[in-house]
């Protein structure tokens, strides 16, 4: 009674005019964003971090996590109809796809997509719901110990789930914990890797990395990017599947959503991983693999349910245990510190109108998205007409503007652009970015509980086994640790990335 009980404090939170139109602006941003190729919504968070501080927590929230959800279903709309995936959970829709687009039936492979999507969204939605409250619970028993043990398991996942090489990612860990350490030290008041800058006392501001690694780094990327865009011939007739393409795409669907609700909530996993992997399990199971590339319905299915699934079930870890499980987590956590929320199982019951209102408006969100993205395919495809050299720099004064903004001064916004020239530098090396903003953000948690649990122990680092919670996770990232060094296991990690990065 009681879960009921609070389902219904949440959606009469979010449905509030307010909720509703930020919901809704969120919905439409995130598929803007997902159409337009080069941008991404990590990339779009991080630009309108800034803008969240003149808004309520609850709306802030409900706005960003439809930008994040919503670009989902828009990566597929160009994919399928322009084979130009905006979204990278999308490269794998656009395989089969576009074929079927160039078959005339375009308008079964967006409708298979948004009813996936929509399919799939609202599973892990109801997941979230019931998880949630089971798992925040559970964390409560969780001290210093258990908090030091998950965030290094967590930092192991992310390193195993990173595209790319493992030491890069390692690496890229490595400099976002440094990263995390800048400033002044709490218990000796000594400055550490300040060089002297007075600027830097207080720490680096999370939107000024943010900003930098993903909005200004995306934006020089793109730039040296040609551009290449061309619609197919082929009009759309009709939007409804045959009674045949119902039968392929429903098991594909409900696999697709299983597995991408699994690896969401994984740390390093998301929406990118969810929608590879599915397709790699359409083709493993299909009867008939070699039609994959041709046209398969389930090779549309099965990933667009399942970017939507990870994407939405990424929300648990964050919610409930207070750890982001990827760089859109990452960016979610620095909104809500921002409003002074602190993330974890203290947020459901110090504050259950923010946490149900939050889930109630991700269904509301994947109902807009349904009702909002077939009847306005037309618009998102025109929208690929803008050229870019007319969209970046408004952009990029935007990205200037926000950073400006936090703190009003302009030594963050020269911060910020080294970031933006440093996060290029990643990219052309093949670094991925997100493991750097995970060890940002968890750093300071990793030191703070490591300190916590020494204090308590009086230094005696017995404690972190004799807690069984904490020696579970020990042994378990030990675990991932050794795996990680067996060689035919890190081959097949390499192999699951090289479709990836194709």
């Amino acid at each position: 009674m009681e879960f009921f009980d609070s389902l219904i404090l949440g959606f009469s939170t979010a449905v509030t005019p307010t909720n509703l139109l930020f919901c809704l602006i969120g919905a439409l941003l995130g598929t803007l964003i997902g159409v337009l190729p080069g941008i991404g919504p990590t990339a779009t968070l991080a630009i309108l971090l800034p803008i969240t501080f003149f808004l309520p927590p609850l709306a802030a929230l409900i706005m960003l996590a439809g930008i994040f959800y919503g670009a989902q279903y828009g990566g597929s709309t160009t994919a399928i109809l322009v084979n130009l995936p905006g979204e990278a959970s999308s490269v794998v829709t656009a395989i089969d796809g576009y074929q079927m687009a160039k078959q005339g039936r375009a308008g079964a492979a967006l409708a298979i997509a948004a009813l996936g999507s929509f399919f799939a969204g609202t599973v892990s939605t109801i997941g979230l719901a019931v998880a949630g409250p089971t798992l925040a619970g559970f964390a409560l028993s969780f001290g210093p110990a258990e908090y030091f043990s998950l965030t290094i398991f967590g930092l192991l996942c992310a390193t195993i789930l990173a595209s790319g090489s493992v030491i890069k990612a390692i690496g890229m860990i490595g400099i976002g914990l440094l990263l995390g350490w800048v400033g002044t030290d709490v218990n000796s008041g000594s400055e550490r890797l300040t060089f002297g800058a007075v600027e830097l006392f207080d720490g680096i501001e999370f939107v000024v990395i943010a900003v930098g690694l993903f909005g200004i780094a995306e934006i020089i990327v793109n730039l040296e990017t040609p551009e290449s865009r061309g619609l197919i011939a082929t009009k759309i007739t009709s939007l409804w599947p045959t009674r045949d393409d119902f039968r392929k795409a429903w098991p594909a669907v409900l696999r697709g959503t299983g597995l991408g609700t699994f690896l969401g909530i994984l740390p390093g996993g998301g929406a990118t991983l969810s929608a590879f992997s599915a397709y790699t399990l359409e083709k493993k199971v299909s009867r008939n693999p070699k039609e994959f590339g041709r046209g398969a319905i389930q090779g549309v299915a099965g990933p667009e349910a399942a970017n939507n699934a990870g994407a939405q079930s990424s929300f648990i870890p964050l919610l409930t245990l207070g750890i982001p499980s990827n760089a859109v987590m990452a960016m979610l956590l620095g909104a809500m510190t921002i409003h002074g929320i602190t993330p974890g199982p203290s947020v459901m019951h110090n504050q259950p109108d923010l946490f149900w209102g939050l889930i109630a408006s991700m269904w509301i969100g994947n109902l807009m998205l349904l009702v909002i993205n077939l009847p306005l395919i037309g618009l998102w495809v025109k929208l690929l007409t803008v050229p870019y050299r007319l969209l970046y720099p408004a952009i990029l004064v935007f990205c200037c503007v926000g950073v400006y903004s936090v703190s009003n001064r302009a030594f963050d916004v020269a911060l910020a652009v080294g970031f933006g020239f440093l996060g290029y530098l990643f990219r052309k090396a093949k670094c991925e970015p997100g493991p750097l903003l995970l060890g940002f953000v968890l750093g300071p948690l990793l030191e703070t509980n490591l300190r916590r649990a020494m204090l308590i122990s009086q230094g005696s680092p017995s404690v972190f086994i004799e807690r069984p919670i904490s020696l579970a996770l020990l042994i378990a990232s030990a675990a991932l640790f050794v795996l990680l060094l067996v060689p035919a296991i890190r081959k097949t990690r390499e192999e699951a990335f090289v479709e990836e990065e194709a």
